[in-house]
């Protein structure tokens, strides 16, 4: 496999990675998937030589960036993907003067997957999409 991961302005493909995994496979409405915010945020693409099979996105909130919207292809997961893309988004917020934290909205099914690459859960549960979630941080050096 030759992954590539970097920023893209390449919003059509973003999206449509976003609806097969959020929109279709995990029936996230449409309504909150696409929550307008797109056009403030910095994109994510995870490649595998040309196809697309990853994205996220980072929303910057004063000295907070917050990584969201991370979905891997389902017959792309488990092969390191998502660390590459989380990796990513850490290495942009690092470089951005004034950020000092990184935070993301974790499925709780995926805590573990996040506290191995140094984020540790704050606060408690909620819902988001009728899916179960905590917030989780991560100072940045």
């Amino acid at each position: 496999m030759s992954l590539e991961v970097g920023l893209t302005d390449d919003l059509a493909t973003c999206h449509a990675l976003r609806r097969v995994v959020f929109i279709e496979e995990q029936q996230v409405p449409e309504a909150e998937e696409v929550d307008g915010r797109d056009h403030e945020a910095l994109h994510l693409i995870a490649k595998n030589g040309v196809e697309p099979i990853g994205c996220a996105r980072i929303l910057i909130s004063g000295e907070i960036g917050k990584i969201g919207r991370v979905c891997v292809l389902r017959d792309h997961r488990g092969q390191g993907i998502g660390v590459a893309l989380i990796a990513a988004a850490l290495h942009v917020l690092r470089d951005l003067p004034g950020v000092a934290q990184a935070k993301l909205g974790s499925q709780t099914h995926a805590i573990g997957f996040y506290e191995k690459l140094g984020f540790r859960a704050v606060g408690p549960e909620y819902l988001d999409a009728g899916i179960a979630h905590r917030e989780m941080v991560r100072d940045l050096p």
